[in-house]
């Protein structure tokens, strides 16, 4: 039997630690905060001093970013809802991040708590 997205999600969720939200913005400034989902999402608005490395690239990427170079450092990861950032955390423990967690309800539940956001400034392409 082929495994659904769901599945897939909910078996990640059993090998990961997850926080609320407002448990992660308790943490905005004690961790390295990474945004997985796609840039049209992060650029229509994104947790505080939020990284964004969308899903797809993340096991690839992350290694050329200095502010995640110390894989000992805490690490919290959320997208729209809560399903990329469970598969992303469980792949960052598989590539030896040994302190990360996940946003339940991702940016969805976020923003509409009224929580703080932020938006990237436009890029000036003259």
């Amino acid at each position: 039997m082929a495994l659904t997205p769901h599945d897939l999600v909910a078996e990640a969720r059993s090998k990961i630690n997850e926080v609320d939200t407002a448990s992660a913005q308790a943490m905005l400034g004690k961790c390295v905060v990474l945004d997985v989902r796609e840039y049209d999402e992060y650029a229509a608005g994104h947790l505080p001093n939020a990284i964004n490395i969308p899903r797809g690239v993340l096991e690839f990427k992350i290694g050329t970013m200095p502010e995640c170079a110390d894989k000992s450092s805490a690490f919290l990861v959320y997208c729209r809802s809560g399903g990329r950032s469970a598969l992303s955390a469980v792949q960052l423990q598989k590539i030896g991040y040994g302190n990360v967690v996940s946003m339940t309800g991702g940016f969805d539940v976020w923003q509409s708590e009224g929580r703080p956001t932020k938006k990237p400034a436009p890029i000036d392409f003259t």
